[in-house]
């Protein structure tokens, strides 16, 4: 199998059947369906549960044929539907340029989200440092007939917080 087929297959048993009718005021004289895909945010949080429930797997060979196997036999072996790996990722979390990494250190992020831009996950459990910042924005903006926007300068006081 490809590495396409899984998310294809995905999209297909997430296809929905719509219709609409036609007909004068709005009668269903004639009905027109058609096959849709799921909205992006459906599809997008059955592919990331599949990635954080991805399974590791071996290359065996077995009467000549090439067979993924679990990697630690106490752990149920994949089925066609789940998302598999040979290889762990690298550590994102340090400066590497061979595997073109360049870690987290200074990167900024958010202390009040527990996703992924987080300072909690981003950070590596290095922990960060929060500290202000001025920055400027344009501010005070005035469209002028015909035809560009003026605005001016202004200072905004922040906190950023960035990765030790």
């Amino acid at each position: 199998r490809s590495e396409l087929s899984a998310p294809i297959e995905l999209l297909e048993r997430n296809m929905k059947i719509q219709c609409k009718c036609h007909g004068v005021s709005g009668s269903c004289e004639l009905k027109t369906c058609w096959r849709s895909i799921a909205s992006f945010r459906i599809i997008g949080e059955i592919l990331k549960e599949k990635f954080d429930n991805a399974h590791e797997v071996t290359q065996k060979k077995r009467r000549g044929r090439r067979m993924l196997l679990p990697r630690y036999q106490k752990f149920k072996p994949h089925t066609d539907t789940d998302l598999v790996y040979l290889k762990n990722s690298p550590d994102y979390c340090d400066f590497d340029m061979q595997r073109g990494s360049l870690g987290t250190h200074g990167r900024e992020c958010n202390p009040n989200s527990d996703n992924v831009n987080g300072c909690n996950i981003m950070c590596c459990n290095r922990g960060f440092i929060t500290r202000k910042e001025k920055r400027v924005e344009r501010c005070k903006c005035k469209f002028h007939w015909c035809c560009y926007v003026e605005c001016e300068e202004c200072f905004r006081e922040v906190q950023v917080s960035t990765c030790n």
